[in-house]
């Protein structure tokens, strides 16, 4: 039975040097795939994409955006996943060709991984690692091997047919300098956690899934975090693109279609503008 929650869980082990993240995901992942044809390969790697990113979104101790994008040369052109530190996620895949697998290989091609953060107070960072893993876990693990240089396993879960999706992130915690301690601790959770089944992450709720898998530990759990589908798109946003096509561009597009559609493609809703409604971009003198 569906638990019909979607929730981010951070959790802390009091007496190790280890920190957790879990995600279970329902709505905010139907509502993604929603009004999209994708095969179910395309769907089940858009639900790990999308626990991912809520993981990783975690991780971080800022206020922005975030987008976790996979570009390659296979039958998947892009699968991306957008969000910010309120787990408000979009994401979008697009398929060029015949699938020939569900690999992640045979799905992408030769391809990267690309990490935009950008902070609303900081500097915009952006990392870029070759999705060389046989999983997109895999993948994840070496991107903070090599860029954060923290100890960490990532768990992904998502299910094309009944469209739920989740995850679970370990990272050792650097707070002594008994690194031997640390990572013995580590590895221990990490043994621990290798146990978790996909339909646990679909079924239990976070304290009982905690409890199955650490109850010999003293666990912290912090308070959960909603996730939700935001798509962000909106008429103003419209208006604002289609400004930037100039008058003259326009009023040739208005001549031969008399209006200008645009489809988002997110959420799949539709503007349609004719040419009252660009009147305020037409003339803007004649508004004041």
């Amino acid at each position: 039975m569906a638990l019909n929650n979607d929730v981010l869980n951070r959790y802390l082990f009091e007496d190790l040097h280890a920190r957790g993240e879990l995600v279970q995901l329902d709505k905010s992942f139907k509502d993604i795939i929603d009004k999209h044809d994708y095969p179910p390969a395309v769907t089940q790697l858009l639900g790990e994409l999308l626990a991912a990113s809520c993981l990783l979104t975690a991780t971080l101790k800022f206020e922005g955006e975030i987008s976790v994008q996979l570009q390659g040369d296979g039958p998947v052109k892009y699968a991306v996943i957008n969000g910010n530190n309120l787990q408000q996620m979009r994401g979008i895949a697009k398929v060029q060709g015949e699938l020939t697998g569900d690999s992640l290989q045979q799905l992408m091609g030769k391809a990267n991984m690309v990490i935009t953060i950008i902070p609303k107070k900081g500097e915009r960072y952006q990392g870029v690692v070759a999705l060389e893993g046989q999983t997109l876990a895999q993948c994840l693990e070496h991107y903070f091997a090599s860029s954060e240089q923290l100890a960490t396993k990532i768990w992904l879960f998502a299910d094309a047919n009944t469209l739920q999706a989740g995850g679970s992130l370990l990272q050792v915690v650097p707070d002594s300098d008994d690194k031997e301690r640390q990572l013995q601790d580590f590895d221990h959770i990490a043994q621990l956690t290798a146990t978790l089944k996909a339909e646990e992450v679909y079924s239990l709720s976070a304290n009982d899934l905690l409890y199955r898998l650490y109850h010999e530990q003293q666990v912290l759990l912090f308070d959960p975090q909603p996730v939700t589908f935001v798509c962000g798109c909106s008429a103003d946003k419209c208006l604002s693109a289609i400004a930037n096509m100039g008058k003259e561009s326009i009023l040739e597009h208005l001549a031969e279609h008399q209006n200008i559609s645009m489809t988002c493609d997110f959420c799949k809703t539709k503007y349609q503008f004719d040419q009252q409604l660009l009147e305020p971009l037409l003339n803007p003198k004649a508004q004041h």
